[in-house]
């Protein structure tokens, strides 16, 4: 079975990339979630976050924003002392300021998925790469997506991390065309 050359051997990165990346996710939390994930691999590799995946989702309360609004410094020291996550105090940081945005986004908007599908008009860009180098890492729109998450205040949101951010939750198809995944993410059109 062919997949994207990005994918290692590891069941956990095969089930990501077979069942999770590149499909389209609605879910305001799953976004947020997403979005902070990425940040948090800033430096690092996806794989070695999403091994960390399970350990983010109980530290950051399931990412939930009514939550993670209400952190601390009690909790931050907390989550500085989580073996299980990166414990870097910009990244654990940048989730509660990004919780803050958040709900800034969900008033303006009525809901996160409604703001962050608008970069795409809601439908997902369907690419047709023919191997890895055919990937860009940064588009015009990762461009505009990463300065507007600026200018609300969202932290850990550069145009790299933006763009990983929509292949993630199915906004840009980026499975190479000889990949399995690539015909049932252009069939879900």
């Amino acid at each position: 079975m062919n997949r994207c050359g990005w994918v290692n051997q590891d069941p956990l990165y095969i089930d990501y990339h077979d069942k999770e990346w590149g499909v389209p996710v609605y879910d305001d939390r799953l976004l947020f979630e997403y979005l902070n994930l990425e940040g948090a691999q800033a430096g690092l590799s996806w794989y070695t976050i999403l091994k960390k995946r399970e350990n983010y989702r109980l530290a950051f309360d399931q990412f939930e924003p009514s939550k993670i609004i209400a952190y601390d410094d009690k909790k931050i020291a907390e989550l500085m002392n989580n073996e299980g996550i990166v414990r870097n105090k910009l990244k654990i940081q940048a989730v509660i300021t990004n919780a803050n945005a958040y709900f800034d986004v969900v008033n303006e908007f009525g809901s996160f998925s409604t703001y962050i599908w608008s970069f795409v008009d809601g439908n997902p860009i369907q690419n047709h790469p023919s191997s890895l180098q055919d990937v860009p890492v940064t588009t015009e729109i990762s461009d505009k997506l990463s300065k507007d998450l600026k200018k609300r205040g969202f932290k850990f949101v550069g145009s790299t991390i933006c763009y990983a951010f929509m292949q993630a939750v199915g906004m840009v198809n980026d499975h190479v065309v000889d990949c399995h995944c690539y015909r049932k993410q252009v069939a879900r059109e």
